[in-house]
């Protein structure tokens, strides 16, 4: 038993705290922290097992931001002898896949300077906006697809106006969209905006509703979408523990008269 304990000392500790960072990051259901801290050697390797392994697929986004740095710095050097929309749109997409995104947009507005005619352009231009918070910026840019196509790329786009609107104060225009939207869209990203649009919009019992709707999608989706659409599940469960204690009666003040 001593001989096992001495082996299995320091790995024991290693793993959990390994278990433990990957917890605190990718915030799993709550109940792998008793696993881990209470399972010692054994709950941290079933965790790693569960929950850790998985996720190394969504580590190809790393690897692959290797390559695209590395293809950045070729197009850009192509743009000095070749500034065409072309080389731009490149561009701008590797900036956006690289999170990059005020470098992103003014690659994008270079390629509609040289070619204004890519709704494509416009499209990821909007997305650049979007990534910098700039919702009121990325309004025009997707007037301009939606117009195009209302259903352009299956609904995001008219879905991505439809929450600019929102959170720039425009319920009006964002309802008489999400009357379509929320039709023919059931992305967990669409169903979160819109229950996020209902609150905003003061319709707490329905916000509640399609915040729900999020949370059970999580059920019928396969495992590896469940890590990828993790973020908009906890997004979810934020807005739903937000709209519970807005809900929640006041307590009485001492001395109140009843």
């Amino acid at each position: 038993m001593f001989g096992l304990s001495h082996l299995f000392y320091p790995w024991g500790l290693i793993l959990q705290g390994i278990a433990l960072i990957h917890f605190l990051r990718r915030r799993p259901e709550g109940y792998w922290f008793y696993v881990i801290f209470f399972g010692s050697f054994l709950g941290a390797g079933v965790y790693i097992v569960a929950e850790v392994l998985p996720d190394l697929g969504l580590l190809r986004g790393v690897f692959q931001g290797f390559g695209r740095k590395s293809r950045i710095h070729i197009v850009e050097t192509q743009i000095l002898d070749n500034p065409s929309a072309a080389n731009y749109e490149e561009l701008g997409e590797l900036y956006k896949d690289q999170k990059e995104f005020a470098k992103a947009r003014e690659a994008f507005t270079s390629a509609i300077a040289a070619r204004s005619d890519s709704v494509y352009t416009f499209y990821y231009r909007a997305q650049a906006s979007l990534g910098l918070g700039d919702f009121a910026g990325a309004i025009p840019d997707l007037e301009r697809v939606v117009a195009s196509d209302l259903k352009f790329d299956y609904w995001r786009a008219a879905g991505l106006l439809a929450d600019a609107y929102a959170q720039t104060g425009q319920l009006e225009r964002a309802g008489q969209l999400y009357v379509d939207v929320a039709q023919f869209s059931t992305t967990t990203e669409t169903l979160y905006n819109y229950a996020n649009f209902l609150k905003i919009a003061g319709r707490t019992d329905a916000a509640r509703e399609w915040a729900e709707k999020l949370l059970a999608k999580k059920r019928t989706l396969p495992r590896y979408m469940q890590r990828y659409e993790r973020p908009w599940f906890r997004k979810g469960k934020a807005l739903l523990k937000e709209l519970d204690t807005a809900k929640a009666p006041v307590a009485a003040q001492p001395g109140a008269q009843s």
